[in-house]
């Protein structure tokens, strides 16, 4: 036997006693870029349904007349005459520019008349404010924003003008048993919150402005 024979025979054998490696694991399918595209477009749908929703929600009711009338009264309370007794002061005098052609004197028609104003619904045909209790009145019959206290029984809104013989001023809040909370003008002098508990002193009625 020759000596190429025997090295070839001695190769096999080593190849046979050789351990031989195992198979390579084939690679994991990958998740179609479908699935992926499904979810984000599902993701996007949801998102733009969520969005149409949120456009019809009502947005919040806007302040109406009555509550901006209190928001503004409210923080005049404490503004007194100077001095006191003349019906007269530099923040009286501003309210008194709310009327047409008036001058100093009792300020309480020209202080609801200012406060009506800034509010955004004026009194008067004209916007003219008026500086007697009177006056005020007259015109909300005529305009239909009068409520008369028939009875003395009428349940007044916060911001309703609430009109005495004489003397007006604004409703800010009605207790649970009546009671009519109020912020008057030319009340003792100055800017002053008053209660009044039910027949106390009842009104000859109420302007309703909103």
């Amino acid at each position: 036997m020759s000596l190429d024979v025997v090295l070839a025979r001695m190769s096999q054998l080593q190849a046979l006693m050789s351990p031989q490696p195992a198979p390579a694991p084939a690679p994991a399918a990958a998740t179609p870029p479908a699935a992926a595209s499904t979810t984000f477009s599902t993701a996007l749908s949801s998102a733009g349904t969520t969005a149409q929703l949120a456009s019809a929600t009502p947005a919040a009711s806007s302040t109406n007349a009555g509550q901006a009338i209190v928001n503004l009264v409210a923080k005049e309370v404490g503004v007194k005459e100077q001095p006191m007794g003349s019906n007269d002061s530099p923040r009286i005098a501003q309210f008194r520019q709310a009327t047409a052609g008036s001058g100093v004197g009792p300020w309480c028609a020209y202080f609801t008349s200012w406060a009506a104003r800034e509010a955004g619904v004026p009194l008067g045909d004209n916007g003219q404010g008026f500086g007697r209790v009177d006056d005020v009145y007259a015109w909300a019959q005529k305009s239909g924003k009068a409520v008369p206290n028939t009875g003395g029984d009428v349940k007044p809104q916060p911001g309703d003008l609430i009109v005495w013989d004489e003397h007006i001023g604004v409703v800010e809040s009605v207790g649970p048993d009546g009671t009519i909370n109020t912020i008057e003008g030319n009340s003792s002098d100055q800017v002053a919150r008053r209660s009044y508990a039910p027949g106390a002193r009842p009104a000859i009625g109420y302007v309703r402005l909103g």
